[in-house]
Parts: C-alpha cells; structure tokens; sequence
C-alpha cells in the first residue's frame, strides 16, 4: 500500500516500524464519478482497493475495529459514513467483490479474516478483542472459528452501512431497524443499470443478425421489419432488466423467471397491438421470444436481490433454462416461417 491508495491522507505512527494508511472519509469527485462507472458495469471487475487494515481519523488502542471488503464503492461508502470518527477499517481481499456476495463465494470469510488479523499484526495493534462486521457477511464468517484461532470476537453490527454511525453511538446495540432487511424501489433501481448494460452488451452480438435477418424476406429488403425486431429485442431486454425489478413485489409467485415471464407476456401483448401483427406465426415469435428473454433477465436478478440463496437460485436456474430455451426456440422458427410466408 502507498500513497496512491484511494483517500490516503498519511501514515499513522505505529509501534515496530508498521506504517498504517490513514484514509479521508471525504470522497472525491473521482471516488463519485468511479462509483457510477461501476453501477453501470465500467471497469466494475477491477474497481477494488489493496486488502489491510486502515486508520480513519486517530484511532488507538481501544478504538472499534470495523470490517468490510476490498470492492471500491463499498470502501468508500464505509469510509464516508464514519466521517468525524477514531477507528480501525479492515479490509478483505475478496476481488472487488461485494460483502453479500463474497461472502456466497467464500472470499469475504473465516480463512480470509484470520489470515488479514494475522497478516497486519491486529492483536498487537488494539487492546481489545472485537470486530465488527456486516450482517451481510455473515454467511461467510464462522465466529466460532475466528475467536478459537484469533481471540477475536465477531459482532455483526447492521445491515446497512449508514447505520454503523447510529450503531456506534449506541454502545454498539442495533435496533429492530437496523437488522431488518429491505428492498425498496430505489434500491431496487439502483442494481438496475449494471443488469441492463450486461444484458445489451450481449444482444449488441446479435442485433445486426437479428436486424439482417428481419429485415430480408421473400419479398425483399424491408427496413421496417429490421427496425420491429430490434424493438422487439430491446423491449425484452428492458422488460426483464428493468420493468420486472421495478415491479418485484406486486408480480406474483416467487419465482424470477416466472415474474419476468408476466412482465414479458404483457410487454410482448403491447407490442403486437401497437406492431399491428395479424399472422399466428409473427405473434407467436413474438410473444414467445419477448417472454423467454425478458424472463431470463429478471432470473439473472437473483445475483441482486438479498432475497434468493445459492441454493435456491440453481433449483430455480434448472427448472427455467430448459423452457426459456425452448419457447426461445419455438420463436424463431415462428419467424423464419413469417419471414418466409
């Protein structure tokens, strides 16, 4: 770590010769402007800080020590909400992923949080025996295991990282409000960007084809038909990307496939009106492909939700694939038979 790390101020005076990065809690426009970046899918694999253990303010011996991972956007956020505070920040090397879901890989877990105490010395640096950590990691860290190979007690603290201040101020008790878990609509729009850009950069492959394809027809070179179906192809997209996320609640089962399949069925119902098709064939291809893909949209949200497991996610993956690929399927043969008609 150097002077190069993200809110490095200078070093913290320490004891045998460690030098300690203590870190602003102010953010930068950088620090903002990488955030959206990263929201929207730009340089999101590798937008992470150095694993280790940090100095916000000026802390000592007694001050909390407090948990996250090694993702930027969460570094940031934990460092900003703890502005005006003396503390400890251990960092993870979980790859630039996120509490939540590091802690489902097993990165944000018990190997890895002893081998960072270990690593930076944290026994000798603090004379107390707590760690704070997120809720959210708490599927990846074994407390049990910790304190028996560290002497270390885990707390898992809130749920949401604007809570630690009130948290902290509380002699480190949470309320009800704290551990109780959300999904509001704008938590919800927040994760939307990153799936919709993902989800267009795999149909930016197969748009030209599709538009090609379209477009040619027994009776010619047709722009109109090129143009419909790329409409048709975005409105999936957008269907299961963003409209089914939107409307997670109110949709019925708890199935993401299913939920996207709704939203799809009602997407691709407004666009045969509005399209004007008449014909079985271009109805079915249309109806068909739109549901199929606007429901394989809203199932690659599992990876966003806090409300699905692992486990859970590949039951409901093996129940939906084999469909969505088949009505996928059926719907292009309905179209090469319109094109063709």
């Amino acid at each position: 770590m150097d002077e190069n790390l993200p809110g490095f101020i200078t070093w913290h005076p320490v004891d045998a010769g460690q030098r300690i990065p203590v870190i602003s809690p102010q953010l930068t426009f950088a620090d903002t402007l990488g955030s959206w970046k990263a929201r929207w899918g730009i340089g999101r694999m590798s937008y992470l800080v150095p694993p280790g253990l940090y100095a916000i303010g000026a802390p000592d011996s007694a001050s909390p020590v407090v948990v996250t991972a090694n993702y930027k956007m969460t570094y940031d956020l934990v460092r900003s909400a703890l502005k005006g505070r003396n503390l400890w920040l251990l960092v993870l090397e979980t790859y630039g992923i996120n509490v939540w879901c590091a802690a489902g890989k097993g990165t944000f877990g018990t190997g890895e949080l002893v081998r960072r105490i270990e690593a930076c010395g944290l026994g000798a640096m603090v004379a107390h025996r707590e760690l704070l950590l997120p809720i959210m990691g708490a599927a990846g860290v074994k407390g049990i295991e910790v304190k028996k190979r560290t002497g270390f007690n885990c707390r898992f603290a809130t749920l949401r990282i604007n809570d630690l201040p009130g948290y902290l101020d509380a002699g480190m008790q949470a309320t009800r409000e704290m551990r109780e878990l959300t999904f509001s609509l704008k938590e919800r729009l927040v994760l939307t960007p990153v799936e919709l850009v993902s989800s267009l950069q795999t149909a930016l492959y197969a748009l030209p084809l599709l538009f090609i394809g379209a477009a040619t027809g027994s009776a010619g070179f047709n722009l109109v038909n090129g143009c419909h179906a790329v409409i048709v192809c975005l409105a999936a997209i957008l269907s299961g990307a963003l409209l089914s996320p939107l409307l997670l609640p109110w949709l019925p089962t708890r199935s993401f496939a299913v939920k996207g399949a709704i939203t799809g069925a009602l997407v691709s119902a407004a666009l045969v009106y509005h399209l004007k098709l008449a014909t079985t064939v271009s109805v079915m291809a249309v109806l068909l492909s739109v549901t199929a893909i606007s429901s394989f949209a809203m199932l690659n949200f599992t990876g966003s939700t806090p409300f699905t497991s692992r486990s859970g996610v590949k039951f409901e993956m093996r129940r939906a694939l084999p469909l969505q690929g088949g009505a996928l399927a059926v719907a292009v043969a309905a179209a090469l038979v319109w094109r063709l008609m």
